[in-house]
């Protein structure tokens, strides 16, 4: 599939990066192809990866994933131009400095990107764990869970399908406004990550009997 990844940090990077590796077609939105930094990422990719200004990146995209922070998510969206009809995954955690929410519980990040994108079809997904369990999600206990949030079925499989490529068990949470309940679950990670000093490479699973 023909992907374009707003933001090249550590999530950003690291998810385009796996699913070039994996056969997709990634285009990197950025605001300055001739960045050193963007074109290091890309050119250590072993896959179908490239620079683009983030409007070209979307605009030739099936799939774009929102991986800056979420206080640049308005000028993203609004730099990427019209998605009508596209997937967008939204990564990012609405978070304050402090570690608590930005926005919740009555509404969440990934609602407010859906109405700055009103005609897209906007998932949350890929914002429950660090980028180096996103870099290798493999644990001798099983597959780290990963939830997906969104209203369009169709879309919605497709997104599964991206996540479980990563090594994730994904699981279907249902709506969109279940990310109200996925972003405090992230930040919960966050929390143990940097305040109870429990290090980045962890993640959580989900048991069954």
């Amino acid at each position: 599939m023909r992907i374009a990844v707003i933001g090249t940090g550590s999530v950003g990077g690291t998810l385009g990066r796996r699913w070039a590796e994996l056969g997709h077609s990634v285009r990197f939105g950025v605001r300055d192809t001739a960045g050193a930094a963007a074109n290091g990422l890309v050119a250590q990719i072993k896959g179908d990866a490239r620079l683009a200004g983030v409007r070209a990146a979307a605009t030739d995209a099936e799939i774009v994933v929102l991986a800056t922070p979420y206080d640049a998510n308005a000028s993203a969206i609004a730099a990427a131009g019209d998605l009508t009809g596209k997937i967008v995954i939204d990564v990012t955690n609405p978070i304050g400095t402090d570690l608590s929410l930005a926005v919740g519980f009555n509404t969440s990040g990934a609602e407010e990107v859906a109405k700055l994108a009103p005609r897209a079809r906007v998932y949350k997904a890929m914002n429950q764990a660090g980028f180096e369990v996103m870099a290798d999600s493999s644990f001798a206990a099983g597959k780290p869970v990963m939830f997906v949030a969104g209203d369009e079925a169709a879309g919605k499989k497709i997104v599964l399908d991206l996540v479980t490529a990563l090594g994730f068990e994904a699981i279907d949470a249902g709506e969109l406004a279940v990310a109200r309940l996925i972003e405090p679950y992230a930040v919960l990670w966050i929390h143990l990550m940097a305040r109870r000093k429990m290090g980045r490479r962890f993640a959580f699973g989900l048991l069954r009997r």
